[in-house]
């Protein structure tokens, strides 16, 4: 996870542009602001956000759709470094999403033992069933 941000790119976005383009609300962005996520500059009352702004807040909705929490995705995206070529931030990334990985294959063997459960309790109750119709 990196910030996509050309040298020629400083083009500045209001809260309200933002949360259109992302499909989100004003107040998850000013949430995100509260947690340190998002540093917009201020002129007067209204937020300027940068495009660093933008691409950090992309990200920040990315490690979410991929299931890292605010914490994780701050981690990481704080991490960025191209001086150094990203190493450390890529290996990060890389030990999240096998975390992330393990921790889902667990819940899937969960469903399907809870599956299995249910199937077996299901032909029970149809066999207890059809005995009590039958008498």
């Amino acid at each position: 996870m990196k910030p996509e941000q050309s040298g020629a790119e400083s083009r500045s976005y209001g809260i309200s542009e933002l949360a259109r383009e992302f499909g989100i609300t004003t107040r998850t962005i000013r949430f995100y602001e509260d947690k340190g996520l998002l540093s917009p500059r201020r002129r007067g009352q209204t937020r300027i956000y940068s495009s660093e702004d933008r691409v950090r807040l992309k990200l920040i909705l990315r490690g979410k759709r991929l299931g890292f929490s605010l914490d994780e995705s701050r981690e990481i995206i704080d991490m960025y470094d191209p001086a150094h070529g990203n190493v450390e931030q890529l290996q990060r990334l890389l030990s999240h999403i096998e975390q992330k990985r393990a921790q889902l294959q667990q819940q899937l063997r969960d469903i399907h033992s809870l599956m299995s459960d249910l199937d077996e309790v299901a032909v029970r109750a149809h066999a207890a069933l059809a005995d009590s119709t039958d008498n």
